[in-house]
């Protein structure tokens, strides 16, 4: 295995979580009784640059097929999120109808469209075609291919070169991490800016967030080596936000090397976090498995328990984190029965791998639980906002990670 930025050899792992189907593989009744697919789930250090990476075992085009079934709109929370940030970049770059945004991965406009409604022009780029029809009816142009320097180029001569790129939780996602950066290089204007968000990786590695492994997200990424690949392709990081999302992310501003925009000391503050937590030392990601183990042994324990006391366990949310944490803990229905999700793309499907029926929220009261799990974590405050009028009183709520706690 070669680094996806350096090319170093990588001889360092940080987990092996086994074998795993793909994460958003969400199956239909149908699709139970044939073959499914499972790929190795390994991920490694680069000593090098220190990227964290996953092994590569499948390509994008499966992992982010036709009928992608994430959804940034299910969410309430994460649709704040990106009208808060489409209000505070509107006025720091002072957007108006001359500009032109670009969205990488724009999924189905839940972002876009805050700028559409300030007639700020603006296009998406997004290969899921379940996702950009939704954004297309929300009137936003899409362009239906993956994003890379070959479509940059091609962009750019057709005259759409952009005063802002984003990316919310993309840059994780791309195999060819030297192509994608070089792209957005092409695609900015000379005094353009990109922001991207990704979960930090100081964040997965302090709070064992491993359910955030899978295969679409090939990279675990730090500022240390976000700012080596962008360096690569003649892009400066001039700032960093610390955000919320995901368990703890960054935001971070970029622009042209040659650009007048002054680095502001968020940047050192941030690096010298990192170096601090030793994001640079071999020795920081010795220990990661064992705490992976010790997560997932609490959770088999916390079931198999209420299994003998004859209580219904349910989860909620069908995210591709839950499919990572039921997958490696071999979890199946007999230990939880079903799964509840608000997006509509996922209902009355089954969960890759454990094969755990997916149904709408309403139907929780139904099989009245006694343990609701919280797969997605990060939004676990907005969950039980909108499960809790639905269950018994007595019904509690249920976190696995950092570690096992009823909320």
């Amino acid at each position: 295995m070669k680094c996806r930025h350096c090319q170093s050899k990588i001889s360092l792992e940080l987990c092996n979580l086994g074998f795993a189907p793909i994460s958003n593989g969400y199956l239909s009744k149908e699709a139970l009784s044939a073959k499914e697919n499972y790929y190795p789930l390994r991920v490694g250090v680069c000593n090098s640059c220190w990227l964290v990476q996953t092994e590569d075992f499948s390509s994008p085009e499966e992992l982010f097929s036709s009928d992608y079934a994430y959804f940034s709109s299910a969410s309430s929370s994460f649709l704040a999120h990106a009208k808060s940030y489409a209000q505070m970049i509107e006025q720091r770059l002072n957007l108006n109808s001359s500009s032109l945004v670009c969205e990488i991965a724009s999924n189905d406009g839940y972002l876009l469209k805050n700028f559409q409604e300030k007639n700020i022009p603006c296009y998406g780029v997004e290969p899921t075609h379940s996702t950009a029809e939704a954004s297309e009816k929300l009137g936003i142009q899409n362009i239906k291919e993956f994003f890379g320097t070959k479509l940059a180029k091609e962009l750019v001569i057709k005259d759409m070169q952009c005063d802002l790129i984003l990316g919310n939780n993309v840059f994780a996602h791309v195999p060819d991490i030297n192509d994608f950066t070089s792209g957005m290089a092409t695609l900015l204007k000379p005094s353009g800016v990109i922001t991207l968000e990704f979960p930090h990786l100081l964040k997965l590695l302090e709070f064992c967030q491993f359910d955030t492994i899978y295969h679409e997200h090939y990279s675990y990424l730090s500022l240390h080596a976000v700012q080596k690949i962008f360096s690569k392709a003649g892009l400066r990081i001039f700032d960093i936000e610390e955000i919320d999302t995901h368990g703890g992310s960054i935001r971070v501003y970029a622009c042209h090397d040659t650009s007048s925009l002054k680095e502001e000391q968020s940047v050192k503050n941030l690096l010298d976090c990192e170096k601090d937590f030793g994001i640079c030392n071999e020795s920081t990601y010795d220990g990661f498995q064992p705490k992976v183990n010790f997560i997932k042994n609490s959770l088999l324990e916390f079931l198999l328990e209420q299994k003998a006391n004859n209580k219904i366990v349910v989860g909620y949310g069908a995210a591709a984190k839950g499919n990572t944490l039921l997958n490696y803990a071999g979890i199946k229905t007999d230990l939880v029965s079903h799964v509840f999700d608000g997006a509509e793309s996922k209902q009355n499907k089954f969960l890759p791998g454990s094969h755990i029926p997916i149904l709408e929220p309403s139907r929780i009261s139904e099989i009245d639980p006694d343990y609701i799990v919280i797969f997605p974590w990060n939004i676990a405050d907005e969950i039980q906002k909108i499960a809790r009028p639905m269950v018994r009183e007595e019904a509690k709520f249920v976190v696995a990670i950092p570690e096992l706690k009823i909320i």
